[in-house]
């Protein structure tokens, strides 16, 4: 089944890579079976995020041994979000699936995706209920984490839904159409809206290699969605200021009081040292605050390209659109 030659394929399948030469294989084998189920043509769009292992050469191998298979190639390590983001620019079909390639996110659960999508939903995210190798530590912060952006991001991120979903067509055309830099792609899909309902599924341990999400890019991508997303660090660091200056009011007032009763004592040295390293540490992190915020306004203004796709004899590069493309489902 080719869909190289098609307009629009029915289905999409995301899938950016990055160092994953021992799964590789085993996932176009799998993916190859899913498709085969499907009630219509497909293709699979595999995004090389700067892969330095062997990973190009076995991309190459899938694309000879199925034309269904494509490989998009950027020209450096971007990173996940980045290239779940060229392959939904490049994605083709009325319903895009994304997914990881270690296989934590299996094949086998697409067609239960697609059948929620036929029943008239335009995003089914998949909710991990199990995962053989995540620690506690791992769970109960991940879990914190969700429960924290939910409340102060006002948008509705289902507790376990990771980047593995399907989405609409008109979903995609939306999403393409937002172009910040610090991307944080599961909160994106969240802000949207439309209509979203979930699938369960176990998540399996990884089948080759080891995980790119160190606990330094998990706090990254954790930034990421608290500053793209909420200005509540804002809010935050305002009330504590507000209640730091109240209780200096409140402290002057004390000592005013407490000399015209004649008990007035010059306060001790410690005293004064605490308050001035208390106040100093809060101005800090209200500067942190603000300069987190500016740097991500110096990144929006540069207007840098998200991602350069290397495409042998040609160079493209993911600009932003001139225009919002027309959202324009095509379930049927």
């Amino acid at each position: 089944m080719s869909t190289r030659g098609e307009a629009d394929p029915r289905y999409s399948i995301v899938v950016p890579v990055f160092n994953e030469e021992e799964s590789l294989l085993e996932l176009g084998r799998r993916l190859t079976a899913a498709l085969d189920e499907l009630d219509g043509a497909s293709e699979v769009l595999l995004v090389d995020d700067g892969s330095t292992d062997a990973t190009p050469v076995l991309l190459a191998e899938l694309e000879r041994r199925d034309d269904r298979f494509r490989a998009v190639r950027l020209s450096r390590n971007f990173g996940h979000q980045v290239a779940i983001t060229a392959g939904l620019d490049a994605a083709r079909g009325a319903a895009i699936v994304v997914m990881d390639g270690d296989l934590q996110h299996p094949p086998e659960v697409i067609h239960r995706l697609v059948e929620r999508w036929e029943d008239g939903y335009d995003v089914v995210y998949a909710v991990a209920e199990e995962h053989e190798q995540a620690t506690w530590f791992k769970r109960r912060s991940a879990e914190l984490f969700y429960r924290l952006i939910s409340r102060v991001a006002k948008v509705d991120m289902p507790l376990g839904a990771g980047d593995f979903r399907l989405i609409d067509r008109r979903v995609r055309d939306a999403f393409t159409s937002m172009r910040e830099r610090h991307r944080y792609v599961r909160g994106m899909f969240a802000w949207i809206g439309f209509r979203q309902t979930g699938v369960t599924y176990r998540s399996p341990a990884r089948f080759g290699g080891r995980s790119k999400y160190t606990l330094s890019a998990m706090t990254r991508l954790a930034a990421d969605a608290l500053f793209s997303f909420s200005q509540e660090p804002l809010m935050l660091v305002l009330k504590v200021g507000l209640a730091v200056s109240a209780l200096s009011f409140l402290f002057g007032l004390a000592t005013l009081a407490s000399k015209l009763a004649g008990a007035y004592n010059v306060p001790g040295y410690v005293t004064i040292v605490v308050a001035l390293a208390f106040l100093g540490g809060i101005q800090l992190v209200v500067l942190g605050f603000m300069g987190q915020y500016t740097a991500r306004i110096f990144e929006e203004v540069k207007r840098r390209p998200l991602y350069i796709v290397d495409d042998g004899g040609r160079v493209a590069s993911g600009e932003a659109e001139s225009s919002v493309p027309e959202l324009v489902g095509r379930r049927a």
